[in-house]
């Protein structure tokens, strides 16, 4: 028998994900590096291999972090925009999309260069928050003006998917081979280079550039796609069969972003349409995981508010440890007993503390309803 949805249509299987997801670049892998050093145990050291980037084509764990975020921005999307477009709001719907993505530009921005503008040539303006903010700004507002017709969002994914692929093909740099997929002779890195200001991570390519935000959208209506699913009545569909339908819709992403792998590969810095598949396949199959376990059995409910408290500040916590040194905030606090032990138990100890501060700071912000809402 299942263990009732909570009355509020939020999430708490959603905002665990996304905590649990911000959870490896907020103090997860130091943690884990630091248990490996003291235990040695084989099984640690597979995980922390996996949590680092392929350099170009393939795919690691580490590599689902930034996509994931972006699917679940879009799972969030039919719960937070329906109710307001079903009220004929759509324009003031449209002017808040638009609005948030924009202000998700400018934060990338402060993000990569603080508040200093240090000329237009040295100034980074691909950012992961301005990759979210585009990517998740069009993939809305093509739900805003099809919510009531949820197939018409396939018909964009497929446009969108096979239009990236395409052009991609086709496309080159000069003096490259048509459908050159190098870093130099790749077409979305040549756009960059002539389009984009400022400086590109990479000198002649930036993982988080232009031409490689469409295909992101990608991420974003897959999401939608899967909110849709979820926010369906329980007369509709059960909890179980809603999670057997993202588990096996998952399994059919991955199987056809493997196939497309081999003609259009794996590729995080060019998002390339069979990563955005692959990635959403994964998430699909998280997603699944945690909301079985947590809305629909309530079996997991306490790790899922543990890691809630990060997810439902998301954005906040990601700027935060930009600005704010909370390895210092550990130190001050643990340092005296970390010196006091072995180098390697003290080097947990003070991963660990890293990430308590940080836990700490916004479980309170949580209970005094502090949020940066975007």
């Amino acid at each position: 028998m299942e263990t009732p949805a909570p009355k509020s249509e939020r999430l708490l299987s959603l905002d665990a994900l996304r905590g649990f997801d911000l959870f490896w670049i907020v103090g997860g892998h130091g943690i884990l590096v630091a248990l490996f050093k003291l235990t040695e145990w084989g099984w640690l050291g597979a995980i922390d291999a996996q949590l680092k980037h392929v350099d170009w084509n393939g795919f690691q764990a580490y590599d689902l972090i930034f996509p994931l975020f972006l699917f679940m921005a879009g799972v969030s999307t039919p719960y937070s925009l329906t109710r307001r477009l079903t009220e004929g709001a759509r324009g003031e719907v449209c002017r808040k999309i638009i609005l948030r993505g924009l202000i998700l530009v400018l934060l990338g921005v402060i993000y990569n260069n603080g508040l200093q503008w240090k000329g237009l040539e040295n100034m980074r303006f691909g950012s992961v928050l301005g990759r979210i903010g585009l990517a998740g700004m069009f993939a809305q507002l093509i739900f805003a003006f099809h919510f009531e017709s949820p197939k018409r969002l396939w018909y964009w994914l497929a446009g969108i998917l096979l239009g990236y692929w395409a052009v991609m093909s086709f496309g080159h740099a000069p003096g490259f081979a048509p459908g050159d997929l190098t870093m130099e002779g790749n077409f979305a890195s040549y756009v960059d280079r002539l389009l984009l200001p400022g400086k590109l991570h990479k000198k002649i390519h930036d993982p988080e550039g232009l031409l490689a935000m469409l295909p992101a959208i990608g991420n974003a209506l897959l999401g939608i796609l899967a909110g849709l699913w979820l926010r369906r009545s329980s007369e509709e569909a059960s909890g179980d069969r809603k999670a057997a339908g993202l588990a096996l819709a998952g399994l059919a992403l991955l199987a056809v972003g493997g196939l497309w792998n081999c003609v259009f590969p794996l590729n995080k810095n060019l998002w390339t349409s069979s990563f955005v598949l692959w990635t959403c396949g994964w998430g699909s199959l998280l997603l699944a995981f945690f909301y079985w376990t947590i809305d629909v059995r309530g079996w997991l409910r306490g790790f899922g508010a543990f890691f809630a408290v990060i997810g439902m500040n998301s954005v906040l916590i990601y700027l935060s440890g930009k600005f704010i040194s909370y390895d210092y905030t550990a130190r001050a606090l643990f340092g005296g007993v970390a010196s006091a032990v072995s180098p390697a138990v003290g080097a947990l100890l003070l991963a660990v503390g890293v990430f308590a501060v940080e836990w700490a700071l916004f479980w309170f912000l949580k209970r005094q309803k502090v949020f940066l809402r975007v």
